[in-house]
């Protein structure tokens, strides 16, 4: 899959090619599934379910932004420190922090600590406050693509990194006055919001999940 490096990037090796396989259940699961029990759980029971809601979506844009360039496991372990950092991400109490806020977060060892992560969520944070509620929900899903258009993939080689609908969501965000939200995050954020259904054709997962 893909989010911004991808869950599971670098930690699959061979198994990048590879269709689902089986776990220790015996289920047949998405390979970068397997490589620890967070995954798995994540997998099974949070990638590619849909999200609704300016508050939930807040906070997978953030994460999908604190994981550019890392593993998302990284966020994955750290997402409970990350919620109590940013007010379990609430938008309107986030637009609210203060330089000592902000202070506070480039000290806080229970988050991903770099200065323009941080300061591009409290802008947004801002940004978003302005916004209508459901304004942030309605633009996001409606760059959902169709769940019939591409047939279910295969392979994790046969998922993409970026698609035209993930270019035109960031491009939206962008001209709404986010950031770091470029196509790769913003298709990350599709992939885990359940925009799109990317859990290979044989998984346990696929049925559970929705792309519509």
């Amino acid at each position: 899959m893909s989010d911004g490096t991808a869950v599971g990037d670098g930690e699959a090796g061979g198994e990048e090619r590879a269709a689902a396989l089986a776990g220790p259940d015996g289920a047949l699961r998405c390979p970068w599934a397997l490589s620890t029990p967070d995954y798995v759980t994540y997998h099974d029971e949070e990638w590619g379910r849909p999200v609704h809601g300016d508050d939930a979506l807040f906070e997978r844009l953030s994460l999908e932004a604190f994981q550019s360039g890392l593993s998302w496991i990284t966020i994955l372990r750290r997402r409970p420190g990350f919620r109590a950092a940013f007010a379990d991400f609430g938008i309107a109490a986030v637009a609210e922090f203060t330089d000592t806020d902000r202070e506070r977060l480039l000290t806080d060892t229970g988050i991903i600590r770099n200065r323009a992560k941080i300061d591009a969520t409290l802008a947004n944070a801002r940004v978003l406050a302005g916004w209508a509620p459901g304004d942030l929900d309605a633009l996001i899903w409606s760059h959902a693509p169709d769940p019939d258009g591409r047939p279910a993939p295969r392979a994790l080689t046969d998922v993409p990194a970026v698609t035209p609908e993930s270019t035109a969501l960031s491009k939206a965000l962008k001209k709404r006055g986010l950031r770091f939200v470029g196509p790769t995050t913003a298709y990350a954020l599709m992939q885990a919001c359940g925009l799109v259904n990317d859990h290979l054709d044989t998984c346990v997962a696929r049925g559970g999940a929705s792309g519509a």
